[in-house]
Formats: structure tokens, sequence, C-alpha cells
């Protein structure tokens, strides 16, 4: 939602690169253009309206600055949005930061499962840490400005971080697979630190190699629609809407990566699942099967938790037509501070071994 004021200045803007474009086409001088437009006060020197904004090349006009919004229509109730933000971003930085300091410096938790688990809590922290400070400064001093070139950058951190936990939750359930249907006494023979470690490598050279083709593919575009962004952060479709060029070639290679990646990792992991389930319920002691259960319950939770959001979120943006903006953004922005926040409370209700740990921390007094 963009408001009239907002509208206009818009309208008056692509007024003006019209009548540009019709210069450029008839071979005026270009310094002519730049005293009629007031965009340089002498050669090299950028002043007037734009400050910057823009640059000037033989397709016309484009934006090299972009505008954040925040939540539009919600403008007014930024500062108390800001504070479950703010409180959310808090536990899941103190959350995720005190999971990895445990698992890291307890010899005991250096187990597959925990591992992983650091893992996820590594890729919670970065994606929070990328998107919800630069919400909270919209919130709280309206510091939306942000250059493409920083644009580009966040959505490549924060997409790439996605897709590494996602790549890790799928590992974490070919983990429980392995744990429970092959070979449960070899399980830590089978799963060194030293796979472990190739396959975090893995997972996080899938993430950058799919998303990094995304950069040219926005780099290449021309934006001169408009440079103002109704969101709180930056994402691939999201701003490539903003360009001129035809942007089909984004459209399906964003669709690929997300199919090719993610969806796959969806199926697979209820494969995997599916095949745990069918073994522990087929286990003879209830004790077994309880304990096979009891092992897999917080994975379970956690992927709930993960891609529950994702599709609630997808599925509200493609049918949703009748939903307002602010409350898409709303859920974009739940589905990524929800999981960071409540990944490391679900470890800790889940795994007595991390309960444990954390008590000693707080209460070293206690036995």
């Amino acid at each position: 939602m963009i408001y009239v004021s907002d509208y206009l200045e818009m309208k008056k803007r692509e007024k003006e690169r019209e009548e540009v474009r019709k210069m450029w086409s008839g071979r005026r001088d270009p310094a002519h253009l730049r005293r009629r437009w007031g965009w340089f006060k002498a050669e090299g020197d950028v002043s007037g309206g734009l400050h910057g904004y823009v640059s000037l090349n033989h397709t016309g006009v484009s934006y090299t600055v972009f505008h954040l919004l925040g939540i539009p229509g919600l403008e007014d109730q930024h500062m108390w949005i800001s504070i479950p933000f703010f409180f959310s971003y808090v536990i899941a930085l103190s959350g995720n930061s005190l999971l990895i300091f445990i698992i890291v410096t307890k010899h005991s938790l250096h187990e597959p499962m925990y591992l992983f688990l650091c893992m996820l809590a590594g890729a919670d922290f970065v994606l929070s840490t990328c998107v919800v400070p630069q919400a909270l400064a919209i919130f709280w001093f309206c510091a939306g400005e942000i250059s493409l070139n920083r644009c580009i950058t966040q959505f490549f951190i924060t997409h790439s971080t996605f897709m590494s936990e996602s790549g890790t939750l799928l590992v974490v359930a070919f983990d429980c697979y392995i744990a429970i249907c092959f070979y449960p006494l070899r399980y830590t023979t089978i799963l060194t630190h030293t796979l472990i470690g190739k396959i975090g490598v893995t997972i996080i050279l899938r993430s950058y190699c799919m998303i990094f083709p995304m950069i040219f593919l926005l780099k290449r575009l021309t934006f001169r629609q408009s440079n103002i962004i109704p969101r709180t952060c930056c994402e691939h479709i999201g701003l490539a809407k903003y360009a001129c060029n035809d942007i089909r070639v984004n459209i399906w290679y964003g669709l690929f990566v997300i199919m090719s990646t993610v969806v796959l990792d969806v199926l697979l992991i209820f494969v995997s699942y599916t095949l745990i389930l069918h073994a522990v319920f087929h286990v003879p002691p209830q004790d077994a099967c309880h304990k096979a259960l009891n092992t897999c319950g917080s994975h379970v939770c956690i992927i709930l938790l993960f891609y529950g959001a994702a599709i609630i979120t997808t599925l509200t943006q493609q049918f949703g037509s009748q939903v307002p903006p602010h409350i898409h953004i709303l859920l974009d922005n739940v589905c990524i501070l929800a999981p960071p926040m409540l990944n490391p409370i679900t470890y800790g209700i889940k795994s007595k071994q991390i309960r444990e740990q954390v008590a000693h921390i707080f209460f070293p007094m206690q036995k």
C-alpha cells in the first residue's frame, strides 16, 4: 500500500523519466539533460532532487537506492509492533547463543544429533540477525533507506540461510532414521565428526550455489518503476517486480530453486519419518517405542514449526487476494522470527541433556 503523497510523487517521477527517455531518443546533448533536471551541479557532481538515488545510462534512469516502508497501513502502530519484535529477537539471540555454547563446550553433547541442532541454532542466529535489526531500525527511526547492493546482500544471506536450515532439517531426519532403523548400536561410528563436517559444508555450498545466480539476475535489471518497497526486508521477486525488464527468467529460476531444494527436502523428510514410524511401531517393547518417539519428538516439532510457518505464508500470498497487504508482511516476519525464537525452547523442553546443562549453568549449586 502506497499513500497518496507517495503515489503522486511516483507519478511525477515517472513523467519526468518519460521526458528524459524522449530526449535521449532524440539524441539531445546529455549536458542539456543535466542542466534541465538539476541532477548535476558540475561534471560528475551529484546534486538536485535525487541525490544519487539513480544512475543514468543508455537505457534511462535506474534507481540505486530504495526505501523500505516497514508495514504499510500500520505506520502509526510501528512503535507498538516493535515491542514483540524486539523481545522475540532477544529471546532468539540469547536462546540460540546459549544452545551453541552448551553444545560446543560440553563434550558429552558432541553427538551427531546435538551437532546438527547446533547447526540449526547457528542458522537461526544468522537469519534473525539479518532481518530483525533492519525492521527495528524502520520501526524506531524510520531508517528504511537501503542501497541496491545492500538489498541484494540481505536477500542473499536470508535466502541462503533459509535454504541451509531446510537442508539441515533434512539431515536431522536422516540422522533419526539411521539411529532408529539402521545400525542403532553403530550410530556414532557411522556419523563421525568428519562426516558431519562434510555434510555441513555440503549444505552451505548447496545453498550458496543455488542462490548465487540470483545476484546476476537482479543486477541485470533496470529499476525505473518505483524505489518504494512496502516491506521490512528485501527479497528476490519482491525487488525484481519493480524492474521494467522482463523478469520471467527470475520467476522461473526462483521456482526451480524452491522445487529443487525446499520442496525436495520436505518430500524426503516426509519419507524418512514415514519409514521411522513404520519401524517404531514394529518394535515389540513399549519402552523402546516410547524412547524412539521421544528422540524424534523435538525434531518433528522443529520441522512443523519451520515449514508450517513458511507454508501458511506462501498459501496466504498465493490465494489470499482479499487479505490486506500488512497481513502478508506480518506473516512474512513471523515466518522468519518465530522458528529462531521457539526452536531453543523446543530443544530445552524435549531434550533432557540440554535441560540438565541449562540448569547447571543457571543453578550451579543444585544437584
